[in-house]
């Protein structure tokens, strides 16, 4: 048999996969370089982190068993051109390489958001990663896998949530010691958002974006601050958007 062959069989198993997600839906992008554009979300069910300020908790087990054929024609549909497979953690799902493969092979722009505590190096090239660091006050520091770091390319992006100034000192040490803006597109910054389950929790009740951005510019970090605009546009709790 041909390689060809052997391609469209390969491609046509892939789509036939299912995986547990906990929602699609199309709305505008509120992090990233990408923020502020129409993108198709796909939230995969399932995470092995346990983040303090995690604001998807509902997706650590709340989902249905839909096909990768049908994610894809979901993306397809919406005519926005881009996407964005997220989670939870969605590479805890094994079925996600093939997936965001299947949306690249779909000519789409895909984006993929990940903990970084789990190995990106299978994921197609063409896709872009915003791959999430872990400061410590999220308590999950200790899970950063740092050999991601060397498979991180031009276009992706790495994400620091900064929950206090030690998070914020964290995460400045990390970006000049690994060089971390010439090796990705983006190096973004983001305060952690207020929550009422962590308000007794020190360093992690959320952190005002003013001091952030004050500590930024006193620095003249190579950074791009962002916020999270879905909160901004609808109620912080609001899903789906």
């Amino acid at each position: 048999m041909s390689d060809a062959g052997t391609h469209r069989i390969s491609v046509a198993d892939t789509v036939e996969q299912s995986l547990r997600i906990n929602e699609t839906f199309f709305s505008i992008q509120g992090e990233s370089t990408f923020a502020g554009k129409p993108c198709f979300f796909i939230r995969l069910t399932g995470c092995p982190l346990r983040c303090a300020w995690c604001d998807t908790t509902y997706a650590f087990r709340e989902g249905s068993t839909q096909s990768m054929r049908s994610l894809v024609a979901q993306a397809v549909a919406s005519r926005c051109g881009l996407v964005e497979v997220t989670g939870g953690e969605p590479l805890a799902q094994a079925g996600c390489v093939d997936l965001v493969r299947a949306l690249c092979d779909a000519g789409l722009t895909t984006l993929i958001e990940t903990s970084g505590a789990l190995d990106i190096s299978r994921l197609d090239a063409r896709c872009i990663r915003i791959m999430d660091l872990k400061c410590p006050g999220s308590g999950e520091c200790a899970r950063n896998l740092w050999s991601n770091l060397e498979h991180l390319l031009p276009h992706d992006e790495i994400k620091f949530v900064i929950a206090n100034r030690a998070d914020y000192e964290w995460a400045k040490n990390v970006l000049n010691t690994h060089m971390l803006a010439t090796k990705v597109n983006c190096v973004l910054m983001s305060a952690a958002w207020a929550q009422p389950k962590n308000a007794d929790i020190a360093g992690c009740a959320g952190l005002d974006p003013k001091s952030l951005a004050e500590w930024i510019l006193a620095d003249a970090l190579p950074v791009r601050m962002q916020t999270q605009l879905h909160k901004l546009i609808w109620t912080p709790s609001t899903r789906g958007v």
